[in-house]
């Protein structure tokens, strides 16, 4: 259960980490979020959170978006988060919700001459998506929101107003999950997760410019891929038809972790479940995100002192 949060520059009570309804972020989405996750590992008695850094690193570069001066850096927002989850004591797999947000209780919208405050939050966490066998997905009749609109690269929390649009039209036609296309007709990602297929005994998936996040689980599989399974991995534009004939399918991010795609447009890839590259990539990520490869261990940070 979630007791605390880091609000205001200090750690309170979650009850008391509260934004008023006039507050800029509440009215505007004048804010920038990051998801990070920390995996309990039970024969470390260690919960070990995930490319911490990193994560930070791009808040800090999503805020810069929006033209926010924030007062901790990456490092500092690192290390309370640390003590946040110390202080919580959790021994399970958590969630963890930091936000860069602008504060101020006015009407107008604009970024400047606004004051940027920042918090953080934990929960205990599953699965993003439940079905872990192959997920039905559909391809999204929404587009992505492109970067000379709101920048899809950065967590920008109003950006996810399209996230929203595209995974309940998605879910309430009865799919788990869709994959949404840019303005130019490629494929995107999903709602809120980067895609990779398999063509050929090759990752291929969409490029940077593609209005993507630019993810810290995407880089992470494709170094994985390359260097412990010797898969290759393709960066290209990735045209609708080509999802029909690709012989396996997954989502990666954060909160997804790696998720199988069985079908998409009711239209089953492989044998419709787990393809062989996608359970090897899998596997290998969930022993590296719970510490349990030591040569990755140095993206793993312990929160608890031994």
């Amino acid at each position: 259960m979630t007791t605390l949060a880091y609000f205001e520059g200090k750690i309170v009570p979650i009850d008391q980490a509260k934004l008023s309804i006039r507050a800029h972020v509440v009215n505007y989405g004048t804010g920038v979020f990051e998801g990070i996750r920390a995996y309990w590992n039970a024969d470390h008695e260690q919960l070990y959170v995930f490319r911490l850094q990193e994560h930070y690193q791009r808040l800090v570069q999503g805020a810069r978006v929006l033209r926010m001066q924030l007062s901790l850096d990456a490092a500092q927002m690192s290390d309370l988060t640390l003590e946040l989850l110390r202080r919580e004591g959790f021994r399970t797999d958590v969630y963890i919700r930091p936000l860069a947000y602008k504060a101020n209780e006015i009407i107008g919208v604009r970024l400047h001459n606004l004051r940027d405050e920042f918090c953080v939050w934990c929960v205990p966490f599953g699965k993003y998506i439940e079905k872990q066998d192959g997920a039905k997905v559909c391809i999204s009749s929404w587009r992505r929101n492109d970067d000379n609109a709101i920048p899809p690269r950065g967590k920008v929390a109003g950006a996810y107003v399209n996230s929203a649009l595209i995974k309940t039209d998605a879910q309430l036609n009865g799919f788990d999950e869709a994959i949404v296309l840019n303005a130019d007709g490629h494929v995107s990602e999903g709602s809120a997760e980067n895609f990779f297929m398999v063509r050929g005994g090759k990752l291929i998936t969409p490029p940077v410019t593609a209005n993507i996040l630019e993810g810290i689980t995407r880089q992470t599989v494709m170094l994985l891929a390359r260097e412990e399974l010797g898969l290759e991995t393709v960066e290209r534009e990735i045209d609708r038809t080509e999802l029909y004939m690709a012989d396996e399918a997954f989502f990666c991010g954060t909160g997804v972790e790696i998720t199988p795609i069985g079908s998409i447009d009711h239209l089953p890839l492989g044998g419709g479940g787990v393809g062989p590259i996608t359970r090897r990539v899998r596997d290998l990520y969930f022993g590296v995100v719970c510490g349990d490869v030591e040569k990755y261990r140095h993206w793993c940070a312990p929160v608890y002192r031994q």
